[in-house]
């Protein structure tokens, strides 16, 4: 079973001429519905405050609403504008978050996407950063060890940009393990291949840096040979996925050269680690991707690999 998950509050964040806008949901949930998925439309959740409040400081959290309230036009960086309806959103990202992990924990075979935004990767205890302001997915992975008993879960994070504030939010972590393929150096200038997490999460972090201009090829080396025995030997109880299509060929700020083939492999192979290690259960957040035609098709490769109807033999 496939489902994508989105809410119409997600787009309410709107900042004028800034790249991550409304029209990527749109275009996600274009390429979500060219694979077959069905769609979702989340209302709040009833668990949404405890869980933002698991991952991020009180004080954070009080700041952000208080620079909303006020009219802030930014917080914490020029990359995190802000408009009346900014907290709104990242609530709502939230809420499709839990939603769809409540749903793929709730029997085998089960693999859903959360369209949302802003999205979270980059977001920290208590800074918002790079275009996020909650940690998505390290919420949901949380989530799922306090409201559903998942003993071990696994994130994976292919966008092209380093996953600071998930790894920053899991890195001490036993029972979270956090794989991350990404342009190195580049923004925001952590996830070198030292970073391997702390005290207890020592080990749990697996840092793959990459050249700028990697290519189909490149990519799918580096995932082979690190990632997925990784994942494998992690033996995660839900396979999580930071879904950034910002590597595509033509993306407006990316920097690699990734074509619907190494999308639609990286769904073949996330779905047969998940069959392999998890009862299918696969749960990936949209996060970075920002050529609205390059997100519809790799969208479109990434879900429909999971079905094992990818077009990956060009890789």
């Amino acid at each position: 079973m496939s489902r994508v998950f989105t809410s119409p509050r997600c787009s309410l964040h709107a900042p004028q001429g800034f790249p991550e806008r409304p029209g990527r949901l749109e275009a996600v949930i274009s390429g979500a519905v060219t694979a077959g998925w069905e769609r979702s439309d989340c209302a709040s959740h009833e668990g949404t405050g405890e869980a933002i409040g698991m991952m991020h400081s009180a004080g954070y959290i009080e700041r952000f609403a208080r620079a909303v309230e006020r009219g802030d036009g930014l917080l914490d960086s020029a990359d995190n504008p802000l408009t009346p309806d900014t907290l709104e959103s990242a609530r709502a990202a939230v809420d499709c978050a839990l939603e769809a992990a409540d749903w793929v924990a709730g029997g085998e075979g089960r693999q859903a996407m959360a369209a949302v935004r802003p999205p979270g990767h980059h977001a920290e205890f208590a800074t918002a950063m790079g275009f996020c302001f909650f940690g998505n997915i390290a919420i949901a992975a949380d989530y799922l060890i306090r409201r559903h008993g998942a003993g071990r879960v696994a994130v994976f994070d292919f966008d092209i940009h380093h996953g600071n504030g998930t790894q920053h939010l899991l890195e001490d972590r036993a029972d979270v393990f956090f794989a991350s393929v990404h342009q190195y150096p580049f923004y925001p200038g952590t996830g070198s291949a030292a970073e391997r997490g702390r005290g207890e999460g020592e080990g749990s972090t697996l840092n793959v840096p990459l050249a700028a201009r990697t290519g189909d090829a490149e990519l799918r080396m580096a995932v082979e040979k690190t990632v997925l025995p990784a994942l494998v030997d992690f033996s995660p109880d839900v396979l999580l996925v930071s879904a950034g299509f910002d590597g595509w060929h033509d993306d407006p700020i990316g920097g690699w050269l990734l074509s619907e083939a190494a999308y639609g492999w990286l769904g073949e192979e996330l779905s047969s680690v998940a069959e392999r290690c998890c009862g299918g259960r696969l749960l990936s957040l949209l996060e970075g991707g920002y050529s609205l035609d390059g997100l519809e098709s790799a969208t479109a490769a990434y879900l429909l690999g999971q079905g094992g109807h990818g077009i990956s033999g060009a890789l």
